[in-house]
């Protein structure tokens, strides 16, 4: 099935750190183009973090405490989040992007969302 299939949200307190997995297809997975959105409740949705040809880049919000990383042979994505803020509490979404050359120009699909609960 062409989907990409997100896990790893869950709820912790401030300072903990969250692993999300994001794993597609053959069909789904751009090894060249894959990234992570939030959306917190009444605000847009962003990017935080996508990794293009290879190279990372993360939001300024999230800069070293968030990193991306992939295993393209599984088509997962990995976003490992350190240091987590009661900020950063969002649903989080795994994102297929068209890409070219390092600019994300947009999302072709979305992931269903994992939520991620950071308490003070």
């Amino acid at each position: 099935q062409a989907q990409l299939v997100e896990s790893g949200g869950g709820s912790v307190q401030s300072g903990g750190s969250l692993r999300l997995s994001c794993t597609g297809s053959r069909l789904t997975y751009r090894s060249n183009c894959m990234g992570w959105f939030r959306q917190a409740p009444g605000k847009e949705r962003e990017k935080v973090a996508a990794i293009i040809s290879g190279r990372q880049t993360s939001a300024d919000s999230v800069k070293g405490r968030f990193t991306i990383s992939q295993d393209n042979a599984k088509y997962t994505v990995y976003l490992q989040m350190n240091k987590l803020k009661p900020e950063d509490t969002a649903m989080y979404y795994c994102a297929v992007g068209d890409c070219a050359g390092t600019i994300w120009v947009r999302t072709v699909r979305w992931g269903q969302g994992t939520q991620v609960t950071v308490s003070s």
